[in-house]
């Protein structure tokens, strides 16, 4: 059975969905403005994620908020992490692949998430010891026994070129023995997608923790693992990310570190 605070959570993220879909035909009449160089932010972020907060404020007036667009409200060791439309450059394009996330963070830790597909009505929902679940139903990472067919994901961050090329050997090192690399375009789908066993990976530097709180919950609920470039468990503050079943996670993690810079590994 869903926790109160999940239940809040995906009822938040179904208020933040409605909005997304509400103004997809209307897009072109949008206001967007570049926070900066090639990170873009729409109206509907900032909509979205004020219904957020609006819904979390309700039910937990003392806990603390970080949100993309809003920054840091109130303090304490429980913080919701917000990302209200993870993949506004999918959605500004017409591209029908982004989401809402949403975690609750306790001293560093997500103990609660959600990632919600407002297009397919998927939700996905994860808490602290009692497993991950896609629509109410039970999910777990695949069953691969390394990157040998490996279906994996990545994102090529633009606030931070400064990895690419390493990123690319890393790319090129796993494509020797995957079947394939996805670039999708956003990282908490992918996630709760490799939480869901549809990819095997996934690995990207330089994301913020909105981007990931959540649907790394989902990975380590639903058995597997997530840590930095360097094969450190836990929640990555570099944003480096690594996640997948544990066998995955630890071959991508050997192939990435013989070809990440000493700055990816936090050396």
């Amino acid at each position: 059975m869903p926790r109160p605070a999940v239940n809040v959570a995906s009822r938040a993220a179904r208020s933040a969905g409605n909005i997304i879909l509400r103004y997809m035909n209307r897009l072109e009449g949008l206001a967007v403005v570049e926070k900066q160089r090639m990170d873009f932010a729409s109206e509907v972020d900032r909509l979205a994620e004020a219904e957020i907060i609006k819904e979390l404020r309700r039910a937990y007036p003392t806990h603390a908020i970080l949100g993309e667009e809003s920054g840091q409200i109130g303090k304490g060791p429980l913080v919701w992490v917000i990302d209200p439309l993870d993949g506004t450059h999918n959605y500004l394009r017409g591209i029908p692949h982004f989401c809402v996330s949403i975690a609750l963070v306790e001293k560093g830790e997500p103990v609660y998430g959600v990632v919600f597909d407002p297009l397919r009505d998927e939700l996905f929902t994860a808490s602290k010891g009692d497993g991950a679940y896609l629509n109410d139903r039970r999910i777990r990472v695949g069953k691969r026994e390394g990157i040998a067919g490996a279906l994996l994901a990545t994102g090529y961050p633009y606030r931070a070129r400064n990895h690419l090329e390493p990123q690319l050997a890393m790319t090129s090192a796993l494509l020797k023995e995957a079947e394939d690399i996805r670039r999708m375009g956003s990282a908490a789908l992918d996630l709760a997608y490799v939480a869901a066993g549809r990819m095997d990976g996934f690995f990207e530097p330089g994301l913020n923790v909105w981007d990931i709180a959540a649907g790394a919950l989902l990975v380590r609920e639903a058995g597997g693992v997530y840590g930095d470039f360097a094969g450190r468990e836990g929640l990555p503050e570099s944003g480096n990310i690594i996640a997948g079943n544990h066998k995955v996670a630890a071959a991508m993690t050997e192939v990435i570190k013989a070809n990440a810079t000493a700055r990816l590994l936090g050396e």
